[in-house]
C-alpha cells in the first residue's frame, strides 16, 4: 500500500516535522484512510496523558488525508469531537477516517481514534465537514 500523506512538514502527516504528530496513513477502501502516530511526551496534556487538542488534532488529520486520498481539494469548516477516554503517552494511537457523504460543494466525514490497536478501545470520536476549494 502507498502512504497517504500531505507534505513533509505537515504538523499532522509530514515524517520531516519533528514536533507533529507523524501520523502515518494508508488507504482504507476507496474513500478512508487508516493509520498510526506515536503518542510523544511532547503531545502531553494531564500527565502520562495525550491533550485532547492532540487527539482532535489526529482526527482532523485523518479526515483531511481521507479527502486527500478521495482526489478532492478542500479544507476544513467544521470539527466536531467527543473524547471518550485518554490516550496514553508511549503508546501508539490508531485511527480511521471516512468520507460520509459528498456533494458538489461539502464533504461530510467521520472518524475514530483508538488505543493500543485498531481493534482497540474507542477513545475520540470525529466529524468533519470539508469544502471544497476548487
Amino acid at each position: 500500500m502507498t502512504a497517504v500523506s500531505h507534505h513533509e512538514l505537515c504538523f499532522g502527516c509530514g515524517l520531516a516535522n519533528l514536533f507533529g504528530l507523524q501520523l502515518e496513513a494508508e488507504p482504507d477502501g476507496e474513500r478512508g484512510v487508516a493509520g498510526r502516530f506515536f503518542v510523544k511526551q511532547d503531545h502531553q496534556g494531564p500527565p502520562g496523558q495525550a491533550h485532547g487538542g492532540i487527539m482532535a488534532t489526529a482526527l482532523d488529520e485523518a479526515m483531511a488525508l481521507a479527502v486527500h486520498h478521495a482526489g478532492v481539494k478542500a479544507l476544513t469548516r467544521r470539527l466536531e469531537v467527543d473524547l471518550l477516554g485518554p490516550a496514553p503517552i508511549g503508546a501508539f494511537a490508531h485511527v480511521r477516517a471516512w468520507v460520509d457523504e459528498d456533494d458538489s460543494r461539502t464533504l461530510r466525514l467521520a472518524s475514530e481514534l483508538r488505543r493500543d490497536d485498531p481493534d482497540g478501545p474507542v477513545l475520540a470520536r470525529g466529524r468533519g465537514l470539508f469544502v471544497r476549494t476548487v
